[in-house]
């Protein structure tokens, strides 16, 4: 038999997991200093290209809070070369004054390559379990000399950081693994990720396993899994795994990271054509 106290303390930790979970996605987006008006904002709501649009649903004890959406798209060009747009966002159902968030990202890369070209981020959240942001960054990512060089807001204030000449930022990383890679089971892959943030060394291992959802029902997929340090709990380490449906589509189903304080998991809802 569960006492009270024993209740009170369930309830008071589950609190603590959804509070946690919730300020770890608003870190996610980094640290900026200058607001915008609509008008500034550089990333389209509705971008324009041919591409495939994944749209997932985040749930935490049933109840879903928030929906996220990445399209890669094809058919731009630089200099002569031919690029991917991956454009993504997570945006909170209504919570009222406990959180409000639409935040969005763009990654342009190689096509060839997959390198990443520039790495921008829109960040617009506010309420009780989170911190109030509103700003936006670009990082332009030169290889030749080694260094990323990130601008910040309307004045365009400069930061040179050095990056490993085989650098992705966690847009490039999703299409590469997406589009390129040939993933199998037993197989270990190496990438420096620069998340606006931090430069951080990872090696996504590769497994084979039966998983569930609720668009495909039980089917069999590859994982990738990667441990990675979290600077929004001290650098403690935490997990992020993706599973892609072990098929010719290759299609990335669930998205889940174990952070410190618990799990959060993206279910891929839908799938569209554009």
């Amino acid at each position: 038999m569960v006492s009270i106290n024993g209740s009170k303390d369930m309830r008071r930790d589950r609190w603590k997991l959804a509070i946690g979970t919730l300020l770890f996605i608003g870190a996610l987006s980094g640290r900026g200093f200058v607001a915008y008006s609509d008008e500034q904002k550089q990333i389209p709501e509705h971008p324009p290209g041919s591409g495939r649009v994944f749209l997932y649903t985040a749930k935490k004890f049933g109840v879903s809070i928030l929906k996220a959406s990445i399209k890669i798209e094809n058919g731009s060009s630089e200099g002569g070369k031919p690029l991917y747009r991956i454009h993504a966002s997570v945006n909170s159902l209504p919570f009222g004054f406990l959180f409000r968030m639409n935040n969005r990202f763009l990654s342009t890369v190689q096509a060839e390559t997959f390198a990443p070209v520039r790495y921008v981020k829109e960040i617009d959240q506010e309420g009780l379990l989170v911190e109030k942001k509103n700003y936006f960054q670009t990082f332009t990512f030169d290889f030749p000399n080694k260094k990323v060089v990130a601008e910040r807001g309307e004045k365009k204030e400069r930061q040179e950081i050095p990056l490993s000449s085989e650098t992705h930022d966690p847009l490039s990383m999703f299409a590469r693994c997406y589009l390129k890679e040939e993933i199998h089971p037993g197989q270990s892959i190496p990438m420096s990720i620069f998340d606006g943030v931090k430069l951080r060394e990872m090696v996504f291992y590769s497994k084979k396993e039966k998983v569930k959802s609720e668009m495909y029902g039980e089917v069999d997929a590859v994982c990738l899994e990667s441990s990675t340090p979290f600077s929004t709990f001290g650098d403690k380490e935490g997990r992020i795994r993706i599973w892609y449906t072990a098929n010719r589509e290759k299609t990335p189903i669930l998205i889940e990271l174990e952070l410190p304080i618990g799990h959060i998991t993206f279910e891929l809802e839908s799938m569209e054509k554009s």
